[in-house]
C-alpha cells in the first residue's frame, strides 16, 4: 500500500539535506514564528513542516497536487486529525511494549510479540476502513480519492477475515502442527510450521475419522524432555516470525508514512485556524512553471504572515501586478516598511512552493530554482573579517549555489562602505544576476545605484518606493514610484526630538 499524500508517485522523505541557506531563511524572512504557528510546539510536526517548506518543491504538477490535497483537509479537518491519530497510535502503541516483549528472545517470544503487534495494525486499519467507507465522497482531489480507493480495495472485507483467522491460528489454540523431515539417525531437518488440521465439533465425525497417530507425554518434572519440545518448537516456527515481522513492519511502515505525509496538511490546519481566528485572509496562488517564458509576480493584499502572527491582528498589505519584471528596486523612506515587504515576498514564494496556500487576496508568480536572502548584519565584534568582507563573502556563498530562475532578495547589502564603492559592487552583482535569467529583489538608500538603473530605461526594471503622506506620515506601503535622493530621516529625527522637547516643557 502507497500513502501518496505529498507526491503523485513517491513518498515525503525526510532525510533529505536541508539546502544551505536555511538558517539564512529562517532568520533573514523570521520563518520561525511561521514553524511555532503551524507545528504549536510539537516537534515532529516542526520537522516536518521545516523539511517541506525549506527543500523548495520546484515540480509545477506536485505543487498543483498538494494544493488540490490541502483544499480537501481545509474543508474536512477533523476527519484528517482523526486520520492523524491513528497514524500517532500506531507509533505509541509500538513504543508502549507491543513489539517490546521481555525476557529471552526466543523464535516463540518474538512470534508473541509480533503477533500482538500485527493484531494491534489492523484494528488500527479497520478504522482507516471506516473512516474511508463513511467519509470518502466529501473528498475531491486525486490524493486523497486515490488513497481511499486504495482503502476500500486492498482492506476490503475477505482481507479482514484472512487476516483474523490468520491471526488467530497463530495464537496456537490447538497446540502447533510442524513438518519434519528426517535424516539419517532420524535426526530432523527443515522444520516448518503447518497449517492447523480442521477438527470438526461433531462427536460421530471426530469418532469415524479418527487416523491412527503415534504420541507421548511428558512427565510435568521432566525439565529436560519440556527444554528439547521448546526447541523445536523454535525451530519450527523461525520462518512464521520472519513472516509475521514482515508483515507488521510492511503496516508499521505504512502509518509512519501517512503519519509523516499528514503531518504538513495538519500543519496547514493549524495555521489556517491561527489566521482565521485573527481575521485574515489567504488565497490559493496561481503557480507558474520554472522555464516558462512569461515572467509572472502579482499580488494582491499581500502581508507579512510573521508579523500578523506575532502580532496577532490585521497588518498592512501590499499590491503588485506586473509582467516579466526582473528587477524590483524598493527605496523610500526610513523605517517605512521595506524590510517587511521583502520579507513577505520570500514568505510567500516559499510558502507557494510548498503547496500551501499564501498570505495573500490572491498571489500569481514562477516557481523559482531557489530562494536566497542577504540581509544586512548587525555588527559582530567577534568576527575577524570587516562587515563589506563578510558580506562579499555570504554574497559568494549564493553565486556557488545558485541556478537560473532563483530568486535573490537584498536588504541594503554592501552598504558597509561609502555609496560609489557600495554602488558600484551592488550593480555588478545585480547586472550579472540579470544576466542569469534572476529575478532580483533589492532595498537600498544608494540613490547612485537606483539613478543607475533608472537612467537606463530598461523594461524589465520596475521601480518601487515606501509611501510617505506630504505630511510626514508613513503607510507602510509599498507603490511603484521612482526613485528619490532623500530617505526622509529629518522625519524620524523631528518625531524622537519633538517627543524630548516635548518631555522637557512639561
Amino acid at each position: 500500500m502507497r500513502v501518496l499524500l505529498m507526491y503523485p508517485n513517491q513518498d515525503l522523505n525526510l532525510d533529505q539535506d536541508f539546502p544551505f541557506n536555511s538558517d539564512d531563511l529562517i532568520q533573514d524572512l523570521e520563518l520561525d514564528v511561521l514553524f511555532q504557528a503551524m507545528s504549536k510546539g510539537d516537534q515532529f510536526l516542526l520537522d516536518v513542516i521545516k523539511q517541506v517548506i525549506l527543500s523548495q518543491e520546484h515540480n509545477l504538477e506536485v505543487i498543483y497536487y498538494r494544493q488540490e490535497a490541502l483544499k480537501d483537509c481545509l474543508k474536512n479537518p477533523e476527519i484528517i486529525k482523526q486520520m492523524y491519530q491513528l497514524s500517532i497510535k500506531a507509533k505509541e502503541n509500538k513504543t508502549k511494549g507491543w513489539f517490546g516483549f521481555y525476557g529471552w528472545k526466543t523464535p516463540s517470544n518474538v512470534l508473541n510479540g509480533a503477533r500482538n503487534l500485527l493484531e494491534m495494525l489492523f484494528e488500527l486499519l479497520g478504522e482507516l476502513r471506516e473512516i474511508a467507507d463513511k467519509h470518502a465522497y466529501k473528498f475531491k482531489s486525486r490524493a486523497f480519492t486515490r488513497f481511499f480507493e486504495m482503502i476500500k480495495k486492498e482492506l476490503n472485507d475477505e482481507y479482514f477475515e484472512i487476516a483474523k483467522k490468520h491471526i488467530e491460528n497463530l495464537r496456537f489454540p490447538n497446540g502447533i502442527l510442524l513438518k519434519v523431515e528426517l535424516r539419517e539417525g532420524n535426526e530432523g531437518t527443515n522444520y516448518n510450521l503447518c497449517n492447523p488440521n480442521f477438527i470438526s465439533k461433531n462427536l460421530v465425525q471426530r469418532i469415524l475419522n479418527r487416523t491412527k497417530i503415534y504420541s507421548f507425554k511428558l512427565h510435568p518434572r521432566d525439565e529436560a524432555g519440556a527444554k528439547i519440545l521448546e526447541e523445536l518448537k523454535n525451530r519450527g516456527l523461525c520462518k512464521a516470525v520472519t513472516s509475521v515481522a514482515c508483515a507488521s513492519r510492511h503496516i508499521e511502515n505504512f502509518f509512519k508514512i501517512l503519519q509523516r505525509e499528514l503531518a504538513f496538511y495538519v500543519s496547514c490546519l493549524n495555521l489556517f485556524e491561527t489566521l482565521t481566528e485573527i481575521g485574515i485572509s489567504i488565497s490559493f496562488p496561481w503557480v507558474y512553471g520554472l522555464n516558462e517564458n512569461k515572467k509572472e509576480y502579482s499580488f494582491r493584499e499581500l502581508y507579512d504572515i510573521s508579523l500578523a502572527l506575532t502580532m496577532r491582528q490585521k497588518v498592512v498589505t501590499n499590491d503588485l501586478n506586473t509582467n516579466n519584471k526582473r528587477f524590483f528596486c524598493i527605496t523610500g523612506t526610513n523605517r517605512g516598511g521595506k524590510t517587511t515587504f521583502l520579507r513577505s515576498v520570500g514568505q510567500a514564494q516559499l510558502m507557494m512552493q510548498a503547496g500551501m496556500f499564501v498570505p495573500a487576496e490572491n498571489f500569481s508568480a514562477n516557481i523559482c530554482s531557489g530562494v536566497f536572502t542577504h540581509f544586512r548584519r548587525e555588527e559582530d565584534f567577534t568576527m575577524r573579517r570587516g562587515k563589506l568582507e563578510e558580506e562579499l563573502a555570504r554574497m559568494s556563498e549564493i553565486v556557488d549555489h545558485i541556478h537560473p530562475n532563483a530568486l535573490v532578495l537584498f536588504n541594503e547589502s554592501f552598504s558597509s562602505t561609502n555609496e560609489r564603492e557600495g554602488s558600484e559592487i551592488a550593480h555588478q552583482i545585480i547586472d550579472a544576476l540579470l544576466e542569469n535569467d534572476t529575478k532580483v529583489f533589492f532595498v537600498t538608500h544608494m540613490y547612485e545605484l537606483t539613478r543607475y538603473y533608472f537612467e537606463q530605461n530598461r523594461p524589465d526594471v520596475i521601480f518601487l518606493r515606501a509611501e510617505r503622506l506630504p505630511n510626514g506620515r508613513r503607510t507602510f506601503k509599498i507603490k511603484e514610484g521612482i526613485p528619490l535622493q532623500t530617505s526622509h530621516s529629518i522625519d524620524i529625527y523631528r518625531e524622537v526630538f519633538k517627543e524630548y522637547m516635548d518631555f522637557l516643557h512639561r
